[in-house]
């Protein structure tokens, strides 16, 4: 490990900050301001999060596709993502909030695929796949970040400024990574031919795919409510913000933990693990209102979302290596179709149940779900090994 590759897993942590971590879930401590201020109801919130996940599918799945002038079209996102960040506090208007939900989304889509198929590949050209557990690391730092200081914004400058301050933050994020990116160079990559061994419709593949999908309809209710629950639950209100830092922290160490346990123990057995630990995150909220549950969800929602992406991606493309960014972003794209539904499905539960146990009830049986059929699909896949190249490889 020498500075060139520090640099180059830095500038990705920094990325995945800013894309997944500041443009998509500073949303989350942000909505309560915005709903207070602007009288926003629950399933406006919802429409709000699901135009943002919109454009994430599609950014998402369009990434797949991109096998050439990669650096430079992931620059030209993030650069577009950053605008749309500091677009947020000045403008007043729900359609043109729809519109720069959904730019972040697109643009976040490229990003999170791009940058893990550079950094990935990088590393793996130089033997250090071992180090991509922290580039997932920028998922916690930026959630950890946006819930530090969205309160201190709100107070000076209301909710406008916490997004103006977000942004400033990304711009600087984006800067540095540019001075560590500067003398990187990225390979072009061609489409794989069409073979038996680039097939990825088969085996265990799919199962993981649906399930990481439920995954992404289930932990997103969490991900997009959690604060604005706690702070609509009057004893617990003061705590709402101290609840975002918790899941940011939670999340910063949790890739590389993870990682470690997949190479120690069975990659089915710790997914099992991290999907029973977030249905148990999940569900806290509704078994019990006191402090510590839902400061104990938070932690678990940002210990175990951040693993499960950390662990789906990488084994898939430990299973298809030359198709990093196709597996990757067929993954992110089912992820994503989870994440439009989960919030309308939300809005429309609290709207008729009149209670947050509702959407929770829904998210914690969804992600029961994904952990069946991921089971399901491994004993049923368990018989019939997967061929890659020459290898023979067992889930």
């Amino acid at each position: 490990m020498n500075r060139q590759h520090l640099s180059v897993i830095l500038g990705g942590i920094l990325f995945l900050a800013v894309a997944m971590g500041i443009s998509r879930f500073a949303f989350t401590p942000i909505l309560p301001f915005m709903r207070v201020d602007e009288n926003l109801s629950f399933t406006q919130g919802g429409w709000l999060a699901s135009s943002n996940y919109i454009g994430y599918f599609i950014g998402a799945l369009w990434a797949g596709f991109i096998y050439k002038s990669k650096k430079n079209f992931l620059l030209l996102n993030v650069v577009m993502n950053v605008t749309s960040i500091l677009l947020m506090g000045l403008v007043d208007s729900y359609f043109i909030w729809i519109v720069l939900r959904f730019i972040a989304g697109l643009t976040s889509g490229f990003i999170f695929v791009l940058t893990l198929s550079i950094v990935m590949d990088y590393l793996a050209a130089h033997l250090l796949t071992r180090w991509s557990g922290y580039l997932f690391s920028g998922i916690g730092i930026g959630i950890a970040l946006s819930g530090l200081l969205v309160p201190f914004f709100e107070t000076s400058f209301r909710w406008q400024g916490s997004w103006l301050g977000l942004g400033l933050l990304s711009a600087l994020f984006l800067a540095t990574t540019l001075f560590l990116w500067r003398h990187l160079q990225v390979l072009n990559h061609v489409k794989a031919p069409k073979s038996e061994d680039s097939n990825i419709w088969r085996g265990f593949m799919p199962w993981l795919i649906i399930a990481y999908g439920l995954e992404g309809l289930g932990y997103i209710i969490t991900g997009t409510f959690l604060v604005d629950i706690i702070y609509n639950i009057e004893a617990l209100s003061a705590y709402a913000g101290y609840s975002w830092v918790l899941a940011g922290l939670a999340a910063i160490p949790s890739a590389p933990i993870w990682m470690k346990l997949m190479s120690r123990y069975s990659t089915i057995s710790m997914l099992a693990l991290a999907y029973a630990m977030q249905i148990i995150g999940i569900l806290l909220p509704v078994l019990s209102q006191s402090v510590w549950s839902v400061l104990l969800s938070a932690i678990s929602f940002g210990f175990t979302f951040v693993g499960l992406v950390t662990m789906s991606t990488a084994y898939a493309r430990q299973l298809y290596p030359k198709q990093s960014a196709y597996v990757v972003s067929i993954l992110t794209t089912f992820y994503a179709i989870g994440q439009i539904i989960g919030p309308v499905i939300a809005g429309r539960l609290e709207t008729y149940f009149l209670t947050y146990k509702a959407p929770l009830l829904f998210a914690g049986g969804t992600v029961t779900l994904a952990l069946i059929i991921l089971l399901v699909g491994y004993f049923y896949s368990r018989k019939k090994p997967i061929h890659v190249g020459h290898e023979m490889m067992q889930p």
